[in-house]
């Protein structure tokens, strides 16, 4: 089976260390930087595959742990594996069931031979181990999968976390043998909480193996948003420059601008349905809430100048009486709109990058006068 995983930079921003890629997969291109929705139990919450596609988006996530528990990896690979299942003819990306190490804290115990979580569905033991992980992966048959790692909480002690980056290096080297699938990428995790030291130590364990990429974990677990923006510039130099770079769990303006000007490709988060279904939509950088009374009468898109299928047919009154009467078209214009806007974000400061602008956009998204261009 030919391997058709490869990554580029086509350009480089000469002011910061932004650049553009092309990131090819056995399921089609990505343009990155990008942003890319989650659809957790193989489906992106309230959005059809062909309304998805029309976003912009370009590569989604799929969660190994929650597919394991519902309906099986076995259901899915018997039904030609998670693209044909969920009906999308892009590239996927599956989490590894490392980040429910961490938000499932209260259902699990950690050891070195892995973890095991009392599942939340009927309270029946489920052992997750790395071989586990890769296998289901492997079952589920994404483009990209993601190494089983340990995500430690914040706030947490030097010491609790130096145990995790050990963890994770221990487990890395057992997914790379437990893999099986040449035509899927395995991507290491870097960890290492807000602790530098061990952001570097990591960094450099993870790298010593010739990966397909690299992503920078245990962020947006509750640090404050200006730690992950030193996280993400402590780890990037130590990643490979000709690899792909993944910030997990990041998905507002400022930190995705930010990371991007430090060298990150590739970010994913649950914030655009999430805050669809809270009635909220993002507009040029905002964050309105479709509750207020203002919106009752006005007959105006949400933005005029947003090509997605929820502006170019509705206006703000009646997504404000959808959310208001909790009709579920709400919550699927909502998010339509909301996953469009990200990605128009996301790319348009690829394509910043590409014309030498990214310098303006960034000082405007932080609110910060131009910067002056270097001789």
């Amino acid at each position: 089976m030919a391997v058709t995983f490869a990554f580029r930079v086509v350009q480089t921003c000469t002011q910061t260390q932004a650049r553009a890629g092309l990131l090819q997969t056995p399921h089609g291109p990505v343009l990155t930087p990008t942003f890319m929705p989650v659809g957790t139990l193989g489906t992106v919450k309230g959005v059809a595959p062909d309304q998805l596609a029309r976003t912009g988006a370009q590569m989604i996530l799929a969660n190994t742990y929650h597919l394991h528990l519902q309906p099986g990896e076995d259901i899915v690979q018997h039904c030609g594996g998670l693209h044909r299942f969920m009906n999308w003819p892009g590239p996927i990306l599956t989490d590894s069931g490392g980040f429910q190490v961490f938000s499932l804290s209260a259902l699990r115990q950690i050891t070195a031979a892995g973890v095991t979580f009392q599942s939340p569905r009927n309270g029946d033991l489920i052992h997750f181990t790395p071989e586990k992980s890769i296998a289901i992966q492997n079952a589920l048959g994404a483009d990209v999968i993601m190494a089983f790692d340990e995500c430690p909480p914040y706030p947490a002690s030097i010491d609790t976390v130096q145990k995790a980056v050990h963890r994770t290096h221990e487990w890395l080297k057992r997914c790379i043998r437990a893999h099986q699938r040449p035509d899927q990428a395995l991507f290491g995790i870097v960890q290492g909480g807000v602790y530098p030291e061990l952001r570097r130590l990591s960094a450099q364990q993870i790298t010593e193996y010739d990966l397909p990429g690299y992503a920078i974990g245990g962020v947006s677990v509750g640090e404050p948003a200006d730690l992950i923006h030193n996280i993400v510039q402590t780890v990037t130099p130590y990643l490979p420059a000709d690899k792909p770079r993944y910030l997990m769990g990041v998905g507002t303006y400022r930190e995705m601008a930010l990371a991007i000007s430090a060298g990150v490709d590739l970010f994913d988060c649950v914030i655009p349905t999430r805050l669809a279904r809270h009635g909220a939509v993002l507009v040029q950088g905002e964050r309105w809430n479709l509750k207020n009374r203002v919106f009752q009468r006005d007959e105006r898109p949400l933005d005029a100048t947003c090509p997605c299928y929820t502006c170019q047919n509705f206006s703000r009154a009646y997504l404000s009486h959808l959310f208001r009467s909790r009709e579920l078209l709400g919550y699927t214009l909502l998010s339509i709109h909301n996953i469009t806007e990200l990605m128009r974000f996301s790319l348009g400061l690829r394509q910043a990058i590409m014309t030498g602008d990214f310098p303006e956009k960034l000082a405007a998204i932080l609110g910060k006068p131009t910067p002056n261009p270097q001789p």
